[in-house]
């Protein structure tokens, strides 16, 4: 079985935020507090304290033993003895991105990132693939660095849960979907604590632990109301939408969720609600990643399929299982062959289409 991780992250190391200050050293400094952060238009990434608060960057990476994630040699390495074929590299750092406020500095410091990921990625033979980052608050100016990073060979764009003043069924937002159909460019919809975005819920609580346990799903139904009921999937049927980094035991809840108000009430939409929910994941618009040792899986694939689910590690995070993150995948009897090998790597393959 070919083993793709559908969601892992490289840890950027120093020479992405050392170019950065070079290149904006009044928008990118390091903090002078007694706990170093990098500041960026003014604002810690992250802000580790507060309503909503992000991880402490002290705490992001795993504690396991002999991890080596800075170095294109380090990760290769780490995932041979995770039994990982091919990992697709979301950012760490780079999540900030979509938050930036200055179009031009919002531009540049995605391009700059977008580079250094190819940049890293290149030595690999193909075993690492980068995902892009774009300024999506800023129109014309995403889809432009998002064109040039589908030329850099970078295979999808990150997309966050919510913007700060529209959700992701916005009309202004059809151009961006439109482009990305178009450079056959998927989406993975990740959100992050901490980075100056909206979170749903996490203003109830400073502890980011709390956080976290809210975050994730509560972001991914947010997007995922709005692409469904918004009808983004029907004004842009070849778009591929990932939603990340919540697992998979929510989906059958949300669909059936969504399928009851559909069809109650799915005419109350301002622009119709044209389809059931069921019909996304059967168009191969909707993908959702699980960890693999997830007890429900049997039970979603029973209900929904098995055709949009991918394993992710979420390598090198410190909620992340490596390195046995595929022991599940590999090991379980709870699951169909057919199952395990979508789930370890076809679906993934198609979803991001690589070879």
């Amino acid at each position: 079985m070919h083993i793709i991780d559908a969601d892992g992250h490289v840890a950027e190391n120093p020479s992405l935020a050392i170019e950065a200050m070079k290149r904006w050293p009044q928008r990118v400094t390091v903090s002078a507090d007694r706990r170093p952060r990098l500041v960026i238009e003014g604002r810690n990434y992250p802000e580790d304290r507060g309503p909503g608060a992000g991880c402490p960057p002290e705490h992001g990476i795993s504690t396991a033993s002999d991890i080596n994630c800075r170095s294109v040699e380090g990760v290769l390495g780490d995932a041979d003895r995770d039994s990982i074929d091919t990992m697709v590299l979301y950012p760490s750092l780079g999540l900030c991105a979509p938050s930036l406020e200055d179009p031009e500095f919002a531009a540049g410091f995605a391009r700059l990132y977008n580079q250094w990921i190819a940049d890293f990625c290149a030595p690999a033979a193909g075993r690492l693939h980068g995902v892009a980052v774009t300024p999506i608050e800023h129109g014309q100016l995403a889809i432009d660095v998002m064109r040039e990073a589908r030329g850099l060979g970078l295979v999808a764009t990150l997309v966050p849960p919510a913007l700060k003043t529209r959700n992701l069924d916005h009309p202004d937002l059809d151009p961006f979907y439109a482009a990305a159909v178009e450079l056959d460019m998927p989406l993975g919809i990740h959100g992050a604590p901490g980075v100056h975005l909206p979170k749903i819920g996490v203003d109830r609580f400073t502890n980011y632990i709390q956080v976290h346990c809210i975050s994730f799903p509560f972001d991914q139904m947010t997007a995922m109301t709005a692409m469904i009921s918004g009808g983004v999937f029907d004004r842009h049927p070849k778009l591929r939408v990932a939603f990340l980094e919540a697992g998979v035991g929510w989906v059958p809840f949300f669909i059936d969720r969504l399928h009851e108000h559909f069809e109650k009430r799915g005419d109350w939409i301002e622009r119709g609600w044209q389809r059931d929910p069921q019909d996304y994941l059967r168009a191969g618009n909707i993908f959702v990643t699980c960890e693999s040792e997830e007890p429900i899986l049997p039970g979603v694939i029973d209900v929904l399929g098995d055709d949009f689910i991918m394993y992710a590690s979420d390598y090198p995070h410190w909620d992340g299982e490596w390195p046995e993150s595929t022991k599940h995948l590999r090991t379980r009897s709870d699951i169909s062959e057919t199952a395990r090998e979508k789930i370890g790597g076809l679906n993934a393959q198609r979803f991001y289409g690589l070879n």
